[in-house]
């Protein structure tokens, strides 16, 4: 199956991503998507970016509307999304400035939208949360920039806005889980029930509390570091844009065979 543009729903400070950029605000059955929609040229590939928080960061993790953003993105024909992130570290050897691409997530949010079914029996696998081709793509891309990375790891997602306590953050570090991020559930699921390519690939910004002798989380330092990783975070994503295959040969096509859905873009 031919893929379209690529989509990239990017963090903070990637909001100027695109050369040739058209700005677009696409209706959606879900309320409107976060604001800087575009479309244009980056990695050699037409691309549709999406900044999640929307611009000037307007809306927090827990207020972000996913279902609108992912649908958008479909809508413009995306099938493949690269979706950058923040992220802090549950375990001692992912230290700061280092990219991880999680093969696993937990999800520990609640009160969010997170699915565009809302009538008939419609239950996607999920066993393997994101698209393996993607995957790979974006971690060759991280390793082969040379910068520290990992290709494998669970993310827990939370709701925020505020930071874990103690208690939470070594309760994650327990269950041998690796990081955590506010942003990556309900996304990845909207993802597989729209039938995209979806990878996050997560810059980790600070050591949680819960790791033993680790001062308290602040949101200046976390920004701090995630600015110092976004020269890099670009070359990253420019590689694994250029890498993506044209045409998906993953099983992601097929996440609906047999399913009757209503909500698809047409």
């Amino acid at each position: 199956m031919t893929s379209g543009p690529v989509g990239i729903i990017g963090g903070s400070g990637l909001y100027e991503l695109l050369t040739d950029a058209t700005a677009h605000t696409v209706p959606t059955p879900y309320g409107p998507h976060s604001t800087g929609l575009t479309t244009g040229v980056f990695g050699g590939r037409e691309v549709a970016f999406i900044p999640r928080h929307g611009l000037g960061h307007a809306h927090p993790p827990h207020l972000v509307n996913y279902r609108a953003n992912l649908w958008a993105l479909a809508s413009l024909d995306v099938r493949q999304v690269l979706a950058p992130c923040a992220a802090g570290s549950l375990q001692p050897e992912l230290t700061p400035g280092t990219f991880v691409v999680p093969d696993q997530v937990v999800d520990r949010t609640s009160g969010r939208a997170g699915t565009f079914v809302e009538r008939g029996a419609i239950h996607v696998r999920f066993a393997d949360p994101y698209c393996p081709v993607v995957r790979a793509t974006v971690s060759d891309a991280a390793r082969s920039d040379g910068g520290p990375s990992a290709d494998s790891g669970t993310m827990v997602v939370i709701d925020g806005p505020r930071f874990s306590s103690r208690a939470e953050s070594t309760w994650y570090q327990q269950q041998g889980w690796h990081l955590v991020n506010m942003t990556g559930q309900p996304e990845a699921a909207l993802a597989r029930e729209l039938a995209l390519c979806y990878s996050p690939l997560a810059v980790i910004t600070d050591m949680d509390a819960g790791l033993a002798g680790n001062p308290s989380v602040t949101q200046f330092d976390a920004l701090a570091t995630f600015a110092r990783s976004l020269e890099r975070l670009n070359r990253v994503l420019d590689k694994a844009v250029r890498g993506l295959p044209e045409h998906r040969e993953c099983e992601c096509p097929q996440s609906l065979d047999g399913m009757k859905v209503d909500y698809l873009p047409r």
